[in-house]
């Protein structure tokens, strides 16, 4: 549906405070900049990357994440590599170019990804802005002293996690840009409560080592599901992996029927005392370690929103287009929530809209046509039969589109979308090897020669 905006008001600055440098955050900060803003970004670790910001000591970190406050906000494993091409994955002015002496492969390791980032930030000079080791505690309205109903900004508190040090300062604006692959998401397990061995979630797996010899059960078929399983066989006696479905891609059939320690099960039905894991078609093995590649939940521990923006089976809600909370829009906003789309131009455009908006450059519908619109999209996902966990997985390269005309952000470019799912189905056919090897090599070096490639930038 359209909906109807008020006029736009004259340009205005505002005090922004954004949580998060990673790539959302970061490219937050860089339209905020460009928009005339007065920007903080505040950084709980010690680098930009967010995500990517590799962290290999988990030893402090509960297996299963079930602290309210995790002190390992990176979920990335040492050997993990991207599973989209670089070529598809860069900011619309900053391509992820291969540089010499650097990982130049087409789907390189997590290091270099945190290296663009890196690179980005020092172009743009975003580095200035950012308050790093200052995690955000607490963040709440500040209501104008004669009228409750009317806000007059934002209270922040932060802590300076070296020196215990804690401020208050007031915003006129909050962008959340902190994550959503830090807090595991774990499955109810019969059992689950009283198994003695070792548990732990993928958020804190790292590398296949601490397993050597081991029975291990891998409890989800994702992405890092399989890819975990693939690196485990090398060194665990047997691996076992449990799906929701044991209809698989054919690529996974592959590994499973190359290797003779890696079998397929079913869902986990209970788990006993005495180290056995029943599945639902009965079968049962004893194991030594289960790790659960399940997912992540949603959380913003530290916002205080009197009930405005709640979190719901993992629906973060409402929010019109994923970004704005209808009742306290624009000062508050969310960049980085949906998943299955292709990140960084979508974040970037969520970044501009964001900008423009604090500015007065654009303006948004009436909160009640924003909730009624919020309203609908769930309509459509009930209808459709998608449960509410899967509320932000939007998997529709038109629907970064929808949302570009908003701000007159270009749309995805096509070549973006063909090498993406030329990517994706090749992961099916063939998962060991898509990211070493492929069959759209000429369409790659006709993209390739796009003034958008040609680009440079020297930090």
């Amino acid at each position: 549906m359209v909906l109807a905006t008020s006029e736009p008001v004259k340009s205005q600055s505002k005090t922004v405070c954004v949580i998060g440098a990673g790539p959302s955050g970061l490219v937050s900060a860089r339209e905020l900049k460009k928009e005339g803003h007065k920007v903080v970004v505040m950084e709980q670790n010690h680098d930009v990357g967010g995500q990517w910001l590799y962290q290999p000591n988990v030893e402090d970190e509960d297996p299963l994440g079930k602290n309210k406050t995790l002190k390992v906000h990176s979920s990335v494993y040492s050997s993990l590599r991207l599973a989209t091409p670089r070529e598809v994955i860069g900011f619309s002015d900053f391509p992820f170019n291969a540089k010499k002496g650097r990982d130049t492969r087409r789907f390189p390791g997590h290091e270099e990804l945190c290296l663009y980032l890196k690179d980005f930030c020092q172009v743009f000079g975003l580095r200035e802005m950012i308050r790093f080791n200052v995690r955000v505690d607490f963040v709440g309205m500040v209501n104008d002293d004669t009228d409750d109903d009317r806000m007059k900004g934002w209270m922040v508190k932060s802590v300076e996690k070296k020196s215990d040090e804690v401020m208050e300062e007031v915003f006129d604006a909050v962008v959340v840009a902190s994550g959503h692959y830090s807090y595991p998401r774990l499955p109810s397990i019969k059992g689950m409560d009283l198994w003695k061995r070792k548990q732990l979630h993928s958020h804190v797996y790292r590398v296949p080592d601490p397993f050597r010899g081991e029975v291990v059960v891998v409890v989800g078929c994702s992405v890092s599901g399989q890819d975990i399983s693939i690196e485990l066989v090398e060194v665990a006696k047997e691996v076992h992996l449990s799906a929701k479905s044991l209809d698989i891609p054919p690529g996974l059939s592959k590994v499973i029927s190359k290797h003779q320690n890696l079998y397929l099960h079913p869902q986990i039905k209970s788990l006993e005392e005495d180290g056995r894991v029943i599945f639902e078609d009965g079968s049962c093995i004893v194991a030594d370690t289960i790790l659960y590649c399940t997912g992540y939940d949603y959380k913003f521990p530290f916002l205080e929103s009197k009930g405005r923006v709640g979190i719901d089976d993992n629906r973060v809600g409402p929010l019109f287009e994923h970004t704005f909370s209808p009742s306290l829009s624009p000062s508050l906003s969310f960049v980085g929530i949906p998943r299955k789309l292709i990140g960084f131009p979508f974040f970037e455009s969520q970044a501009k809209w964001i900008a423009k908006l604090l500015s007065g450059k654009a303006s948004l519908p009436s909160c009640d046509q924003m909730m009624q619109s919020v309203s609908e999209f769930y309509r459509s996902k009930e209808a459709a039969g998608i449960p509410k966990r899967y509320t932000h997985d939007l998997a529709d390269f038109n629907y970064s589109d929808k949302y570009a005309d908003y701000i007159g952000f270009p749309h995805l470019e096509e070549w973006r979308r063909k090498l993406c799912k030329s990517a994706i189905l090749n992961s099916i056919e063939n998962l060991e090897t898509y990211r070493d090897s492929w069959d759209d090599d000429e369409f790659l070096q006709e993209t390739l020669q796009d003034p958008y490639f040609s680009q440079f930038y020297t930090p």
